[in-house]
Order: C-alpha cells, then structure tokens, then sequence
C-alpha cells in the first residue's frame, strides 16, 4: 500500500510524541512492505511565531492533499492568562476541524490491565471497561456566535446545533455500536437546553434505523458522575462538542493518565490522528513525556485511514507486551514500579519498536 502521512507535531510535548509516532508508523511499513511518505508542516503557536498564522494556508494544502495526519498537540502558557490577545493558538485548531469537516471525534477508552493501579479508580470498578466515545467537533459552543457586550462586562457564547449535524455524528455512532456491544447512550442537557432537546429528537429519529442497538439517555451532569462510579456501564458514547471535550478528559482517568489515550478526528475525507493530552509545556523538553498515545494514535491511523487492522492491532499487542514486561513513563508508573523501569519519551518508543 502507498500512502501520504503530514506529521503536524504542533506545539510542546507534540513535538517529542509525535517523532516517536512517526518511528513507529516507520517500523510498521517496513515490516508489511507498504510504502509511506511523509511531510511536515506548521500550526498553533509554532506558526504563530513562524508566520503570524496559526493555521497558515501551506499547512492546510498539504492537509487536504495527505492520506492522514499525525497529530501532535497545540497550545502555549503565553496565551492562557491574556483574553486580549487576537490571535491565539486554538483558533488553528478550530479551523483545521472546520475546514477538514471533522466532525467526528473518536475516543476510545480501553483500559490496559497492566494499568489497573495507575488510576485513581479502584481497579475492581475498572477491570473490563472499554468505552468508545463520538464527540461531534465542528459545532456547539465552539462555534457559535461569541460576543462581549456592556462596555466588555458582559459575554456570551451561542451554543448551536442543526438537525444535519447530529444525524450525522449520531449515524457513525451507532453504526460503531452495531460492531461492538450493540447499546449506545446519548448524552444531553435536554432538561434545560433547547439545544439538546433537539439533539435528543434527532437521535431518537435515527434510532429507528437501527432496532437492534439498545439507546439510552443521560443528562451530562448524570454521565459524569456514571463515568466514576461504574465505566463498564457505557459501550458507545455519543454526545455534543463542550460535554464530549470534558467527559473524555475525565475519562482519562479510566486509563490512568492523559497520556495513554488516543483519538481520531473524521469527517468525510482526510482524517487527523492525535493524543489528547495536549502540549503539556510543564514539562516539554525533558524527555519524560508519554508517547503510547501518539503510538496509539497511529495506530487508529493505520485501521480508520488505511484498513490496515493487521498492523493496527501490531502496534496495540507491543505497546500491551511492553507494559506487561513493566516498563512505564512516570505518568503511569506508581509506588512500585521500580526506578530502573520508568522511562523517558524515546526510550519507550525503543521498547515499543523492539516488540513489533
């Protein structure tokens, strides 16, 4: 197989995850005989500094032109503590969601064993728990009309949603639930918001498609408190773009860090491939970030872009052999993990790639 990947590392920790990822897609390709290239290019404050644009047309070009894109992370502190500032990393983001129509975002939330103690969870309410979850990304808050009134006392934020839009998202959702668990829960605000009233209509409307699959529905504030108190009740997850960016985040914890979790963004054509955590500048230049979740990231490349489930799940059973084998980075290592086992960035790229 030939294929275009655009390596987009972003800003931070995507920098150092997304060149492990790379390696691994590397390895992949060489051990199936497929044929890869590969470009780079600018977004977030590294192009803000490089070009004055944080999604410079040249990136979005070779966006549109890819076979997929691996994602790194996009943000800087210098922007989070000034709400003047016109320009702002996440607007690159934003657009590339907007432009690409990625309106789908895939996470899934599969716990690997090895990790029951890395989370804050007991592990005898985590043991089993597999979650998928469809967060729509191209509308709501994120993309409504946003306005300060009243001399800059006073904002708002429209959260919006069309009928296409959620038959859409709701559609991938439960066509996933037909190959996994067949149950889907839809996750509203639809005691208060007319939004989510219309959300909840339009899911119960495509739901009639789909007989087999067992739909229930959660007020968001319930959800959040399930996701805690028992996560292997949920199979598929589907639900709107502000309650699906918090509720992956705290299931995050499910996993036992941030950086263990991978996510894939689809719509229609190309579709974009990244680690949740972020650019974590806490630590960027110390070696010490995770990059399972660039790995797996690649990984839902290789299956979701490419078809290629043979060598997805390669990567999947190295990273699973390298935990069992006990090597972790210090996000996910606890009291008894000893020293010589906790690893840097490219040192557990190394493990992972040894194991494919």
């Amino acid at each position: 197989m030939k294929k275009h990947i655009l390596i987009v590392p972003g800003d931070g920790i995507g920098q150092e995850v997304t060149a492990v990822g790379k390696k691994v897609v590397e390895k992949i390709a060489a051990k199936f005989g497929h044929e890869f290239t590969y470009d780079e290019a600018l977004i977030g404050h590294a192009a803000i500094e490089a070009t004055g644009d944080p999604l410079p047309e040249e990136t979005l070009v070779k966006m549109k032109a890819s076979d997929a894109v691996l994602f790194g992370a996009v943000g800087h502190p210098k922007y989070d503590n000034d709400p003047s500032a016109k320009v702002r990393p996440e607007q690159g983001l934003l657009k590339m969601r907007k432009e690409l129509g990625l309106y789908a975002n895939l996470r899934p939330i599969k716990l690997f064993d090895e990790l029951l103690e890395a989370s804050s969870i007991k592990p005898e309410l985590l043991r089993g728990a597999d979650i998928l979850f469809f967060r729509e990304l191209t509308g709501d808050v994120y993309f409504g009309k946003r306005e300060r009134i009243d001399g800059g006392n006073t904002a708002y934020d429209t959260m919006i949603y069309s009928k296409y839009e959620v038959e859409r998202i709701a559609r991938k959702a439960f066509d996933a639930a037909m190959t996994r668990g067949k149950k889907l829960m839809s996750v509203d605000k639809a005691n208060v918001l007319e939004s989510s009233r219309l959300w909840r209509e339009v899911v119960l409307e495509v739901a009639k498609d789909y007989p087999e699959v067992e739909l229930s529905h959660q007020f968001v504030d319930a959800a959040a408190m399930l996701l805690i108190k028992d996560p292997r009740k949920f199979d598929v997850v589907v639900t709107g773009n502000l309650f699906g960016d918090i509720l992956t985040d705290e299931a995050s914890q499910i996993a036992g860090s941030m950086g263990m979790l991978a996510s894939a963004s689809i719509g229609d054509s190309t579709g974009v491939y990244e680690p949740i955590h972020g650019s974590a500048h806490d630590i960027t230049g110390k070696g010490v970030a995770n990059p399972l979740a660039s790995i797996l990231s690649a990984a839902l490349m290789l299956d979701i872009s490419f078809g290629l489930k043979a060598e997805s799940e390669a990567i999947i059973a190295a990273v699973d052999a390298t935990l069992k084998a006990g090597f972790r980075t210090g996000d996910i290592a606890d009291a008894s993990t000893p020293k010589d086992m906790i690893l840097g960035t490219d040192a557990m790229g190394e493990q992972i790639l040894s194991r494919i």
